[in-house]
């Protein structure tokens, strides 16, 4: 090899080695600034990935204040689900932002389904360039809780790229928290009417033991769809339990007595959680 090529060879490995270690110091911060409302603050952190990785790992952490409750992508009988925005990004091919398993909280005004105290939802980022860092740059809008509901709005933005990151445990512990899906065959999840009417009442059978705690929340099959969270019924056997909600909260224009409909139940037992999809005929 000529001296002319050497020199080339060590030019690029040079600036190769200057890239990845740009991308390790713009993810040495590992977590973005705060940005705070007076009742909540958001900011981005960085999850570790392997240095081939062609997907990234990050998280949005939310912090709320004693009293104050945010919601899940379902809000339950009243509320809006957080909105997510990452349009601005650099090298961004998709972040798909994923829930953990939530809670059910209940006050005089009904139950919604959301999050209180803090949490961190996985975000999966893939680079249109899987070879550069990905500068991740969020606008999040969503909606804090106590006696009142308010909207409130964040901003952040954090470059991710290969390697290690001091806030991997929160966001590997929040991916744990996201429901599996299942086959409703493997689930052992049934769903069927068992009355009819304008507002038939939906029974649900799934196995479970009958000291644990147990939520079961329902959603239709498109976001117009606004299902009751069902309740605890009685009249199941031993080693299940049963679940009921009316079929109610459908678009205008869909026969309730009709279908079939596909129905996706994300159940909680203490801290397991899946989901399952099933047809409603």
């Amino acid at each position: 090899m000529s001296a002319f090529f050497r020199h080339l060879g060590l030019v690029a490995a040079a600036a190769g080695a200057v890239t990845f270690a740009a991308a390790r110091i713009a993810q040495a911060e590992d977590a973005s600034a705060w940005s705070n409302d007076s009742r909540s603050s958001i900011r981005l952190i960085a999850g570790s990935s392997a240095d081939d990785a062609a997907l990234l790992h990050a998280g949005i952490e939310m912090k709320l204040l004693p009293g104050w409750h945010t919601y899940w992508r379902y809000p339950g009988d009243s509320g809006v689900p957080p909105r997510f925005d990452f349009s601005g990004s650099d090298n961004l091919k998709s972040a798909k932002v994923l829930f953990p398993a939530p809670q059910v909280h209940t006050d005089e005004a009904g139950s919604t389904i959301g999050y209180e105290g803090s949490v961190v939802f996985p975000v999966d980022v893939t680079p249109k360039d899987p070879g550069k860092p990905v500068t991740l740059k969020l606008k999040a809008d969503y909606a804090v809780c106590d006696k009142l509901c308010v909207p409130a709005e964040g901003s952040a933005a954090l470059t991710v790229a290969p390697g290690a990151s001091k806030e991997d445990a929160a966001v590997k512990a929040a991916k744990a928290r996201v429901p599996k899906h299942v086959s409703d065959a493997a689930a052992g999840l049934t769903a069927k009417r068992v009355t009819g009417g304008a507002k038939p009442l939906v029974m649900v059978d799934l196995p479970a033991p009958a000291n644990a705690p147990v939520s079961v929340f329902v959603e239709g099959p498109t976001a117009d769809w606004a299902l009751p969270i069902p309740k605890p019924a009685q009249g199941a056997p031993a080693g299940h339990r049963h679940f009921s909600f009316e079929l109610d909260g459908l678009p205008p224009g869909v026969d309730p007595n009709k279908g079939p409909f596909d129905l996706t139940f994300t159940v909680v037992e203490g801290q397991q959680a899946y989901e399952v999809t099933t047809r409603l005929d």
